[in-house]
């Protein structure tokens, strides 16, 4: 498998190194790309060193922050250019452990998209205050039941996606900035009746650097999942109405 692990940036100068080193280690096949939201703490200048000394790394510089979807997108579109059979969703900060990336590798070759789980069996959490916890928790209950979902962790953000997957899916209409980028791509996986599949991970909170989570990204994404799951059922009763009146 040819494997690019994409990893959005923005103010990680200190985060960045630590993170780079371990995945490097953990999973040596898979190249890197460091798509960089034109960061003022000086993140782009240190990936493009990185990149200098080491081939199997790449970067992206953006001149706007407009989000996590934005700069996933981005990076999608880049590999799927250079023929990348894997993508992999990887977080600057370390709350990702690079280590447990193997594990979701291992069975790409039966799903479409792989999640790393913090709440199926064997999942969890290290440093959240109940609060973060709740609010997690809450959001990934109320986007299944909303979308019809049996994911557990639908906002996490560390994945594995099938070349074929990301093919299927019209990047240029996911308007999701924030958060809400993970719900809308798991959401789209479903509607084509993809196989997705969760695998337990420990997720660490930060430790170096800002936290980019902000109310604006939680209204966001919760007026986003209900829009969805209106739209899919208003879709549903229109072809139960259809099928009666034939």
């Amino acid at each position: 498998m040819k494997i690019l692990t994409v990893i959005p940036t923005y103010n990680e100068i200190d985060a960045l190194p630590t993170t780079m080193d371990r995945l490097r280690a953990a999973v040596p096949e898979s190249d890197v790309l460091v798509v960089d939201d034109g960061s003022p703490d000086g993140t782009g200048e240190l990936a493009e060193e990185m990149a200098a000394a080491d081939e199997q790394i790449h970067v992206i510089h953006r001149p706007i922050k407009d989000g996590l979807g934005g700069a996933y997108i981005a990076g999608f579109k880049w590999g799927l250019r250079r023929d990348y059979d894997v993508f992999v969703e990887l977080d600057a900060d370390g709350s990702h452990q690079p280590e447990q990336l193997p594990d979701l590798l291992a069975k790409i070759d039966e799903a479409d998209l792989v999640i790393g789980s913090r709440w199926v069996p064997g999942g969890s959490v290290v440093n959240w205050p109940l609060r973060r916890e709740l609010i997690s928790r809450g959001g990934s209950l109320y986007s299944r039941t909303m979308l019809g979902l049996k994911v557990r962790d639908i906002t996490a953000g560390f994945r594995v996606f099938r070349r074929s997957t990301l093919e299927d899916i019209d990047l240029n209409s996911i308007e999701s900035v924030g958060y809400g980028f993970q719900v809308d791509m798991t959401f789209r996986v479903a509607l084509q009746g993809k196989v997705i599949t969760e695998v337990p991970i420990t997720f660490v909170e930060r430790t170096l650097g800002e936290s980019k989570m902000n109310s604006g990204i939680v209204v966001e994404a919760v007026t986003n999942v209900t829009k969805w799951g209106l739209g899919a059922r208003a879709r549903a009763l229109a072809t139960k109405a259809r099928a009666l009146t034939q």
